[in-house]
């Protein structure tokens, strides 16, 4: 496919208006296939976050008093324009984060999925009565939190915006986002097609910006009331400290270290075809992206080779030719950081089945591409057992026991999601209580729906996006007493 034009005129989103650079400092927006500059963004100012603060503070107020139905169908429009515009928006996406433009699809796709889902969502957030004596009243209310502060990540940054949208929007708030300066055009016309579907300017708002800048910046206010953050547990950990000087609620989904139990007794053909594309998928740099594999020691010589086999007939390149299947790694931090757990695991007694290797399709320099990697035997002493490496690797550790590989599943302080599989429905439903994660998927790798709760526990965070936690996520509950 070939590459559209790039904007060159990026901007800011701020009480309606399109704000460009002028004198602000800016920050280059790197393709990450062929690692050449695409454009510069402007960056938000101590002037323009206040003034964004100030116009979320109003709009709250009036968003919040708008007839849900209208609220509603304004979200329905959204959905509409993203499936409209999806051909477009795509091959930005490719073009900033890197991964194949059919994946791209899919992520504008899960986004207007969301906005329908939420649409609907808004009107049915119920209250409840209470049984009272005669002539006594009591009511339970949910009412919207307020303005909210969003901060969202490079890997699916169209998705994962609309993923705090949507929600904050159906509940009647007024929202600020923050994502990725890596990719700042396709976040855009995610802004564009909810500013085009008649939501107001100081409802919906984007800035971009030095990160640690906007984020103590918007959370210090005493106008935000709702923070929601997706992204490294380290920053996290830090937005939470940031959030408690004013006791500002907060959704957290941060980082996992996804493991996969694989059974002897499993479909093992089948096995393989769901689970190899999915550590693959978006270069491996999925939050959820299964990557410790431990498989019974019965199969396990044959999972590696087969496994290490379907992995080196993966296409990787470009993500805007339609033949490939794996695209660059984000940005150009992944590539060392990648690289050096894997030289560390070698270093540590890992054996490497194949890749390992930075490199550059068609024997060219540029880009931030890494090699399909799958590392067999992989002691724990190794850093990568237990730091994530948010990257196309893949770790085969083998064992006996359904308590040991229980064990080695919830070793760690992580728990977003994990997976398992199995044929025998007693080891499933056994699976289902023991593991320590948010979601498990058993036979399947689809854990991730619009009607479905998101989240981890552990460090991996608290709260949930997406169901009907997502809405509540941004609602207070208020108890009315009459007597």
């Amino acid at each position: 496919m070939p590459a559209p034009a790039y904007p060159t005129d990026l901007t800011l989103y701020i009480d309606g208006e399109w704000v460009a650079a002028g004198d602000r400092a800016t920050h280059a927006v790197i393709d990450p296939a062929s690692g050449a500059t695409l454009a510069d963004l402007p960056l938000a100012t101590t002037d323009d976050l206040d003034r964004a603060l100030a116009a979320a503070e109003i709009g709250f107020r009036e968003w919040r008093a708008t007839d849900v139905n209208v609220r509603s169908a304004k979200l329905r429009k959204v959905a509409s324009l993203l499936r409209e515009r999806a051909a477009d928006i795509a091959p930005l996406l490719t073009m900033e984060q890197g991964k194949p433009v059919k994946e791209a699809i899919g992520e504008v796709a899960g986004a207007a999925a969301l906005f329908d889902w939420f649409a609907e969502e808004a009107r049915r957030s119920y209250g409840r009565a209470l049984v009272r004596p005669e002539g006594q009243r009591a009511i339970v209310l949910q009412q919207p939190i307020g303005p909210v502060a969003a901060f969202s990540p490079w890997n699916f940054p169209h998705f994962l915006m609309a993923r705090k949208l949507a929600p904050a929007l159906a509940a009647g708030c007024s929202i600020i986002c923050k994502p990725p300066e890596e990719t700042p055009a396709c976040t855009s016309a995610l802004m564009r097609c909810v500013a085009d579907a008649g939501i107001p300017g100081n409802v919906a708002q984007l800035v971009f910006g030095v990160p640690a800048e906007v984020s103590s910046h918007l959370i210090a206010s005493p106008i935000i009331r709702k923070v929601s953050f997706t992204g490294s547990v380290p920053v996290g950990k830090h937005l939470m400290k940031l959030a408690a000087d004013n006791v500002t609620r907060t959704t957290m989904e941060l980082g996992g270290h996804a493991p996969v139990l694989v059974f002897d007794d499993c479909d093992l053909d089948r096995t393989l075809d769901i689970i190899v594309p999915q550590k693959f998928r978006n270069a491996g740099q999925v939050c959820v992206s299964p990557t410790r594999f431990y498989v019974q020691s019965g199969i396990y010589d044959r999972f590696v080779e087969e496994f290490t086999a379907r992995t080196e007939k993966l296409s990787v390149g470009s993500g805007m030719d339609e033949a490939t299947q794996m695209g660059p790694l984000a940005n150009g931090r992944r590539p060392e950081a990648v690289g050096a757990l894997i030289e560390d695991a070698r270093a540590n007694g890992a054996r490497v089945a194949t890749g390992g290797e930075r490199f550059s399709p068609n024997g060219g320099n540029g880009g931030f591409f890494f090699q399909p990697t799958v590392l067999a035997d992989v002691p724990l002493k190794a850093k990568i057992m237990s730091d994530e490496p948010f990257g196309p690797v893949a770790l085969m550790r083998p064992f006996e026991t359904f308590d040991e590989a229980v064990e080695q599943a919830n070793r760690l302080p992580y728990g977003l999601a994990a997976f398992a599989f199995t044929e025998s429905l007693r080891q499933a439903n056994r699976l289902g209580d023991a593991i320590e994660a948010g979601m498990v998927g058993i036979n399947t790798v689809g854990i991730s729906s619009v009607d479905s709760p998101f989240g981890g526990v552990k460090q991996s965070g608290y709260g949930s996006e997406d169901g009907i936690e997502g809405l509540q996520a941004y609602m207070v509950t208020k108890a009315v007493h009459q007597a």
